[in-house]
């Protein structure tokens, strides 16, 4: 068996039937995260000892024909702003360089119940903020693909470590995209469930309203196998839903055909790249000769998406990261005689806070500020109704939507750092899926030619709220009807 390209699915089978150890499993994942590593930068820790302890003791639950769990010894990563009691939970900032979490997030533990093994904490925008995986304090995670460019952000870590082939599957946050634009970038399966279906409990806040765990995997089963397993009510998050979870494996293999498939006017924009486009066609011939009807619809409010995000995210940024002081925990500066407690902060998140977060939070700030309140928060709720109500009326005649995940495929290291507004835009077609609070996943449907490398490109396919396991039959359709996905030759 190549552990570099077996799914999560053969894995867990092939452990808990004795053909392989966990162990033998987890060592080889941690050897590949090690030649990896010194190019690819998608890990800021590593748990060597921890995780081959927690396939040992996979290993002898099998050995004692315990059952092992659905995920029995399968290696996984966390992005780091998922809460872990081992380990450092920095969400690539100084602020947190230090600091090690008291609890495990509810998504994170219910995959380690499962029998699920973590290997390390992946790599990421500062506190979730970037479409680049740039943004981190300790440097940037390079796309798999081509180590000139971005993995996307902020999930890049975890994008690019299963892209490589270091492990199976990766959970990732989604606010604006940050799943599933860098699983788009690296080629790879990324799933941002509906808000309220995975718990937010032990993930570091960015935008509350708009935050969601979801998987990053190399196929559409492995993300409903984890979504299935991670998913469901939790009486630590208020926010979570009590609704009855379906069988997302159930009727995965059961076609489209007779389905409605949207594509929105706005999506075959001449300012997507050529390959974008050239994407979305093969993935609506596909999806129509499935069985599918494909037609197009409107989405009158989506040009108004980014401005809405942007005002949104960074106005609940700006009340989040508001702990971040320097007097309860986090950096603290060293102040010198004389120096107050205004000091003390505003030194304390200059030091700790990198540049794209300080100028979020200043948005924010001024947006909730007194006689601007009305003019940008409230505004960006109003349209944020108005483009919930734009899907609503699309899924009256559709059952799920195709878009592109991103304008064009991976972009060079630097390129868009100097200007912020062109980096936000990376986001344009994915925003307005957290502004809803929709399901959505994205699957590699082409490829673009760059450089004398293929780089992917992907595509995303939208559905309505708390219907994950139609959306994930959808796209499983797609995946069958399009090219394998391969291991990045990094």
């Amino acid at each position: 068996m190549d552990i570099a390209t077996a799914t999560i699915t053969d894995l867990a089978d092939a452990i808990a039937h004795k053909r392989v150890s966990a162990r033998e499993v987890t060592g080889a994942c941690l050897d590949r995260a090690a030649k990896c590593e010194p190019a690819l930068h998608a890990f800021l820790e590593l748990f060597e000892r921890e995780a081959m302890d927690q396939a040992g003791a996979i290993d002898e639950r099998v050995a004692r024909h315990e059952h092992p769990g659905p995920l029995a010894g399968v290696p996984i990563a966390l992005k780091d702003n998922i809460c872990l009691s081992w380990g450092r939970t920095t969400c690539g900032s100084r602020m947190l360089e230090r600091y090690r979490s008291p609890y495990t997030a509810t998504a994170a533990q219910r995959l380690i119940d499962a029998g699920a093994v973590v290997i390390g904490k992946t790599n990421m925008d500062e506190f979730a903020m970037g479409s680049s995986c740039e943004n981190s304090a300790f440097g940037p995670t390079r796309n798999p693909w081509d180590l000139s460019r971005v993995p996307g952000g902020s999930s890049g870590g975890s994008a690019a470590a299963v892209a490589a082939g270091v492990v199976p599957g990766a959970l990732g946050s989604d606010t604006g995209g940050s799943i599933r634009q860098p699983a788009g970038f690296c080629g790879v399966v990324g799933l941002k469930p509906t808000y309220g279906r995975v718990s937010r409990y032990g993930l570091v806040a960015y935008a509350s309203s708009l935050d969601q765990i979801g998987p990053l995997t190399r196929s559409v089963r492995d993300a409903a196998l984890l979504t299935q397993v991670m998913a469901g009510a939790d009486a630590h998050d208020a926010t979570s839903s009590q609704r009855a979870m379906p069988d997302l494996l159930a009727g995965l293999e059961e076609g489209v055909n007779r389905l409605n498939i949207g594509v929105p006017r706005i999506a075959r924009s001449d300012s997507n790249h050529a390959a974008v486009n050239e994407a979305m066609a093969r993935a609506a011939v596909a999806l129509s000769d499935e069985g599918a009807v494909v037609r197009e619809v409107d989405l009158p409010h989506a040009g108004h998406g980014i401005a809405a995000y942007y005002l949104v995210a960074t106005a609940e940024a700006s009340s989040n990261l508001a702990r971040f002081d320097g007097v309860r925990y986090g950096r603290r500066a060293e102040l010198g005689p004389g120096d107050g407690l205004d000091e003390l902060y505003r030194r304390s998140r200059a030091e700790g806070l990198g540049p794209e977060v300080q100028r979020r939070i200043m948005l924010g700030t001024h947006a909730l500020s007194s006689g601007y309140y009305d003019a940008y928060y409230n505004t960006a709720l109003k349209v944020r109704r108005l483009i919930r109500r734009d899907f609503d009326a699309a899924f009256e005649s559709c059952d799920a939507l195709l878009l592109p995940a991103s304008p064009g495929p991976a972009f060079r290291l630097g390129e868009k750092t100097s200007d912020p507004l062109a980096l936000y835009l990376e986001d344009v077609y994915t925003v307005g899926v957290n502004l809803a609070g929709l399901p959505a996943v994205t699957l590699r449907a082409g490829a673009a030619s760059l450089d004398g490398r293929e780089l992917p490109v992907g595509v995303q396919l939208v559905g309505p709220a708390w219907r994950e396991e139609r959306l994930l039959r959808i796209a499983r359709m797609l995946e069958r009807a399009l090219p394998p996905v391969a291991v990045a030759p990094v």
